[in-house]
């Protein structure tokens, strides 16, 4: 069973950029069936896709002008960089994979990493 688990700071301040990583444990990114997704859950919101990557990268729209998605699969992790953050960013961050496609809809989990906006 792969296993994720993301890392990063848990406090920015705001028009910081955010930058977490997901260590994966078994096997390389890419080149892989799955797609490797950057999912977050705000406050009052569901679930939203931010991007991810598979044999290309893929982002939501409404992020794709601050976000960067890439891999340094040689240590078998993913990364993300989110600039210009502000308070309705706060909230949970997944690293996720999935055997179908982008969203969120993904088979394996991180446990999440809370990621605070403030100064």
């Amino acid at each position: 069973q792969v296993q994720l688990l993301e890392s990063g700071p848990g406090l920015v301040k705001p028009s910081q950029t955010l930058s977490l990583s997901c260590t994966v444990s078994d096997g390389a990114i890419v080149g892989s069936y799955y797609s490797w997704n950057w999912i977050r859950q705000t406050p009052g919101k569901g679930l939203e896709w931010m991007g991810g990557l598979s044999f290309s990268i893929f982002y939501s729209p409404s992020l794709s002008s601050r976000l960067v998605i890439y891999t340094n699969s040689s240590k078998s992790q993913f990364h993300f960089e989110l600039a210009s953050m502000g308070p309705e960013d706060t909230g949970v961050y997944y690293c996720c994979r999935s055997a179908k496609g982008w969203g969120v809809n993904c088979g394996s989990w991180g446990q999440g990493i809370q990621v605070t906006v403030s100064s």
